[in-house]
């Protein structure tokens, strides 16, 4: 007998949520893969300007900011975690009107927040930002500090950076729709409800009730070996070879009585 619509249907939600539990295991087992990428651009900026200091402050909603979520170079430290409104500054102005800004002398310019600058504890000389735009958007903000071996910010300089800011916003974007497990099972759901059954507020529902739980408790034993082998990644090949055996053969232990159930199940049809 062939399986109902309704059978499909819960079969196509199981998979899903399947697959939403194993893209929280990885996101436990490797950490915050954005705030890498954000860390090793700024690394490599201040790197490539020889500057006191590089930086990326990212947008955020609820209420309207900026949020400098990593920076790099001998002044950077003191600027991660400081909120500015989306308006402020020089970098609320590259956000806001998504125009880069070279400056030699920002005391003198009005739009530089100098108790903004004062709090990170370093007030720069120079600047230079750009933004970063994910297609019609702008994300965020990136900018450097104070070169080294010069006063001023070139327009080879301005280019470089834009190439920078180009990469850091496609790569925020894609890292930011595959860590979006919502929006995923959102699209896949959209796609397998071909007879338009689900009205938004169903659809909205179904993605919640998907995705709830998910994480289950922090301390549960679970996500306490789910943490302890992304421990392992730092340990040599043949410690992970052994845990690899003994998680193996936990995993057939637990799956035995199941394949026996199925044989019973079968056997009495």
């Amino acid at each position: 007998m062939a399986d109902s619509p309704a059978s499909g249907g819960r079969d196509a939600i199981a998979v899903l949520r399947a697959a939403a539990r194993r893209v929280r295991v990885a996101q436990r087992l490797t950490g915050d893969p954005e705030q890498r990428l954000l860390q090793s651009i700024v690394d490599a900026t201040v790197t490539l300007f020889d500057a006191e200091a590089a930086s990326i402050a990212l947008f955020e909603p609820d209420p309207d900011r900026l949020v400098f979520r990593v920076a790099a170079g001998e002044q950077g430290a003191g600027a991660i975690g400081l909120t500015i409104p989306t308006t402020r500054g020089l970098a609320g102005y590259v956000f806001s009107t998504g125009q880069p800004l070279a400056m030699s002398d920002v005391a003198n310019d009005p739009r530089f927040d100098r108790a903004a600058a004062e709090r990170t504890g370093y007030v720069p000389r120079s600047i230079a930002a750009v933004p970063l735009v994910d297609q019609a958007a702008t994300v965020g903000v990136l900018q450097v500090l104070d070169k080294r071996g010069s006063p001023t910010f070139s327009l080879r300089d301005m280019e470089l950076l834009a190439v920078f800011a180009g990469q850091a916003a496609a790569a925020i974007a894609a890292m930011r729709v595959q860590r979006d497990l919502a929006s995923l099972i959102r699209q896949a759901l959209r796609s397998l409800d071909e007879a338009g059954e689900l009205d938004p507020a169903g659809l909205e529902r179904l993605v919640a009730d998907l995705t709830r739980g998910l994480d289950g408790a922090g301390d549960a034993p679970f996500w306490r070996l789910v943490d302890g082998l992304a421990g392992l990644q730092a340990v040599g090949e043949r410690e992970q070879a052994l845990a690899a055996e003994i998680v193996a053969a936990l995993s057939a232990y637990a799956a035995a009585p199941r394949r026996a159930g199925q044989r019973v199940s079968r056997s009495t049809r």
